[in-house]
């Protein structure tokens, strides 16, 4: 199952994780103290930064199917990581918000070209579809792994080399990812798509250059503007739905169900993205407020690290939940990923469970240990990989081959609607600069709005399962209309 392309394509990923969500942990900071942000106003850049970059997988799956194909997305992807990274540099050492915004906007955007270029091109690697879904969880913990060490020890960086230096570690590993990419061309491009294989014409250069200096500045102005650009967000999530949708009325009845089974699967992922943008957002500003002390009292960690645990899990979770289904396959035991993400909210229930009483019960000293985050984040890891991995899974197994890559970026565009929302419902309970935090704060503040996504979550396992239900049904009907979904692949 494992050769030295995927291996390699993983470690790109590792790279990815360890730059980005570094940059990611220690962005809170930068923008609250060496640029000056509020709260409310931090709150909605490092969700934009966590949900714009999905958002303009519209954008990369797009540029994938027709300008480029999925190796030169991700090569380019790379690059733009880079360059982002060395204007945050810039940016940093001259404390300038313009060149800041200019490079988490090239990061943004080339997330959106890496997000459905990579499992894409991720999946041709494997001898076949079972390979692949059994290895793409292992695929997310080794992001993970990235993703741990870049949280937990950035903020330490901060401490030693500055914001600049940091942002150059992430520069570094971009660079790294992309000459591993480079180094493997060859062989990369022989199992890519037929697009990969063929040079590319200066009318599609041209256009994706156009395209890509576009988006750019957009998600600039995004940055700039937060209540017009989430605004943005909404409108272009909703037209590549709707865009999404045409299609459906364009094709087969095989098709167009197993088209509305993906539709179904965006609604449950935006809603589970809310959960997991939390934690960018008002769990980071909570532990920046009242997590103290190491780490099973000899684990130095700071507040904003918190979010460290939650790769650490994923680390953990992805091998168990691959082996686990394995297991109960292999027995006969077959679940939908739709009833897999109602397991998967059924831990985000508890987690947020657990956060609700935590600082509905804190004392009068307004101290939350950081192993009550431990427990949070174990139960919201297992819940992320299991919608994280499978649902891409799941789209890769039902879509048309000739929008696969569009198809997948619906994915993203749930992670991107869902940040926004999330950061949106966060900035109720930002506080002002200088605000005290007592025991009140904390209880009725945080206290009442954890408590009402808790409720939420409940709610939302009865609906995972329902939309089981309905799933199911319209595979079973896709697949007595099979020979019509070969007719349409074959004449596009």
């Amino acid at each position: 199952m494992w050769n030295r392309l995927n291996k390699s394509m993983m470690f790109c990923q590792m790279m990815f994780g360890l730059s980005f969500y570094g940059v990611m942990v220690i962005l809170t900071r930068f923008f609250l103290e060496d640029l000056g942000y509020s709260e409310a106003d931090t709150m909605m850049v490092v969700g934009a930064f966590s949900s714009i970059g999905p958002l303009f997988a519209i954008a990369g799956g797009f540029i994938a199917d027709k300008f480029l194909g999925a190796y030169r997305s991700l090569t380019i992807a790379y690059l733009t990581f880079a360059i982002g990274y060395l204007l945050l540099i810039l940016g940093s050492s001259a404390t300038n918000v313009p060149m800041s915004l200019v490079g988490i906007a090239l990061a943004s955007y080339g997330r959106g070209l890496m997000s459905p270029s990579y499992p894409s091109l991720y999946k041709r690697t494997f001898a076949s579809q079972e390979d692949f879904e059994n290895g793409y969880p292992v695929n997310y913990s080794v992001n993970n792994i990235g993703a741990l060490l870049g949280q937990y020890l950035f903020p330490m960086f901060v401490l030693v080399i500055g914001f600049h230096g940091s942002f150059t570690l992430s520069a570094v590993m971009a660079t790294l990812a992309l000459v591993t990419l480079i180094i493997f061309r060859k062989p990369l491009v022989g199992v890519a798509a037929n697009i990969d294989q063929k040079p590319v014409g200066i009318a599609n250069w041209v256009a994706f250059i156009a395209l890509s200096a576009g988006m750019v500045g957009l998600v600039f102005f995004m940055f700039s503007n937060m209540d017009i650009g989430q605004n943005i967000v909404y409108a272009i999530g909703g037209a590549a739905i709707l865009y999404f949708i045409s299609l459906m009325f364009k094709s087969g009845k095989s098709a167009a169900l197993k088209m509305g089974t993906i539709l179904i699967m965006t609604v449950l992922t935006t809603c589970f993205f809310v959960y997991y943008g939390q934690m960018m957002t008002s769990m980071t500003m909570v532990t920046i407020n009242t997590m103290r002390g190491d780490l099973f009292g000899f684990i130095p960690i700071a507040p904003e690290a918190s979010m460290a645990m939650n790769p650490l899990w994923c680390i953990l979770a992805g091998p168990v939940i691959s082996y686990t289904f394995s297991k109960l396959e292999k027995r006969g035991i077959t679940l939908s990923t739709a009833s897999k993400i109602g397991i998967a909210f059924i831990f985000t229930a508890i987690a947020f469970g657990i956060l609700t009483m935590a600082v509905m019960n804190v004392g009068t000293d307004v101290i939350i240990r950081p192993e009550t985050f431990f427990v949070i984040h174990f139960f919201q890891a297992f819940a992320e990989v299991i919608v994280g991995s499978l649902v891409v899974a799941f789209i890769l197994s039902v879509a048309p081959k000739h929008i696969e890559n569009f198809s997948v970026s619906l994915f993203y565009i749930a992670m991107a609607l869902s940040g926004i929302i999330g950061a949106v419902f966060s900035t109720s309970i930002a506080l002002e600069k200088g605000q005290a935090i007592t025991q009140e704060v904390v209880q009725t503040v945080y206290g009442d709005y954890f408590q009402m996504l808790t409720i939420l979550a409940v709610v939302m396992v009865a609906i995972a399962f329902v939309s089981s239900f309905i799933i199911r049904k319209m595979l079973e009907s896709a697949q007595r209309h099979e020979p019509e979904l070969v007719e349409a692949d074959a004449t596009a």
